[in-house]
């Protein structure tokens, strides 16, 4: 058996979250969301949360399990090795209920970086070739599936509202590192400032709660090496 303490929270009637504790079992290749699912079915319909794909590809049902922020659709119970597992939401954004949170200001700041390739020349005839050692520059960066976990986890957003944090930064050197992007100069001024990577602190807790193992850190230092390598020639 194990107790799911899950913090729940209806702005409607609530004037503060409170934890409420369900016990479920048995729990053999249960994941998170398997027994969220399992609780508003038998339990508790008015248990909220979020999910769509169950594999680990939409970062739906992204939220903190005994404080550390990771996918429920691919996390197994049994893996905390817990009796006890305590859920909450992403920490930085709003609650709108239960474990469900205001992703728009994450996604306002996605959207501000023009997450989409620009060019300015003639389209070929056929395709823009790109060479396979050039792809790997950017692999890392490109798996990202835009759940937030890692930057809701950063202590920086939970201060810093301007900044863009380390999800929307991958995602800028995602299109500096990919050479059919015609726009380096443009993202790179739009990250060059205490909006953008001169805020991170590097702290790593991004690295650290990516569910797709992406190296977000070091995504994000080598777009400043970037910023550098233009600044000294004048170009940002």
């Amino acid at each position: 058996m194990v107790v799911l303490r899950i913090l729940r929270y209806n702005p409607a009637k609530d004037e503060r979250p409170t934890f409420r504790n369900y016990e479920i079992g048995p729990t053999a290749g249960m994941t998170i969301l398997d027994a969220l699912i399992h609780i508003k079915e038998n339990m508790d319909p008015s248990l909220t949360f979020r999910r769509s794909c169950r594999s680990a590809i939409c970062g739906s049902c992204a939220l903190t399990a005994n404080g550390k922020n990771l996918l429920a659709c691919n996390t197994q119970l049994s893996a905390l090795k817990k009796k006890r597992i305590v859920l909450e939401p992403l920490p930085g954004f709003q609650i709108l209920r239960d474990l469900a949170v205001d992703w728009e200001p994450f996604f306002d700041k996605y959207r501000a970086i023009k997450p989409y390739l620009i060019t300015k020349s003639a389209p070929p005839a056929k395709e823009r070739i790109q060479s396979p050692d050039i792809r790997k520059r950017y692999d890392d960066a490109a798996k990202c599936i835009m759940c937030s976990a890692c930057t809701s986890s950063c202590p920086v957003m939970w201060t810093d509202d301007s900044y863009l944090g380390p999800a929307a930064l991958t995602k800028v050197w995602r299109f500096v590192a990919d050479d059919r992007d015609e726009a380096t100069e443009e993202r790179l001024s739009m990250v060059s400032n205490e909006k953008g990577v001169w805020r991170c602190h590097t702290i790593f807790r991004c690295s650290e709660s990516c569910p797709k193992d992406i190296d977000t850190a070091g995504c994000l230092e080598f777009l400043r090496k970037k910023v550098v390598w233009y600044s000294l020639r004048g170009r940002v």
